[in-house]
């Protein structure tokens, strides 16, 4: 899939620009999730403002996970799962087992919750930029 990242702001100086053009990246956004699961799509709006914060303009392909099977296949580790270039956001999501069709909670420094911090978005955007780039 390819990405187009935005070039520079108008309203930024020329100095603080790194280029007039658009950059061309390679990188995939999947968001799984479960039918009914109450995060889901509250998050998905989430995630299109963190990408367009972070001039990411590239299409989340969404993916409905429908059976026991499909979740340990696809090493789904709960509903809202987010993946950038096929790496699930979550640090150290990658040592876990725990598959299954269920509602995934996120612990962080802010406490549990039924999505990603924002911080764990950009660092996943951050480094499929530097892989692709």
């Amino acid at each position: 899939m390819l990405v187009v990242r935005r070039g520079a702001r108008e309203d930024e100086p020329a100095s603080a620009r790194r280029s007039d053009r658009a950059t061309l990246v390679v990188m995939e956004i999947e968001l799984l999730y479960f039918d009914g699961c109450p995060s889901h799509e509250a998050f998905l709006l989430r995630l299109l403002e963190l990408l367009a914060r972070a001039d990411v303009d590239v299409p989340v392909r969404e993916r409905l996970v429908e059976s026991e099977a499909a979740a340990q296949n696809e090493r789904f580790l709960g509903s809202p799962t987010l993946r950038v270039d096929g790496v699930d956001v979550e640090p150290g999501a990658g040592d876990r087992t725990d598959y299954g069709l269920k509602c995934r909670l996120y612990s962080s420094e802010q406490g549990l919750g039924g999505v990603p911090p924002d911080e764990w978005v950009f660092n996943a955007l951050r480094l499929a930029g530097r892989r692709a780039g």
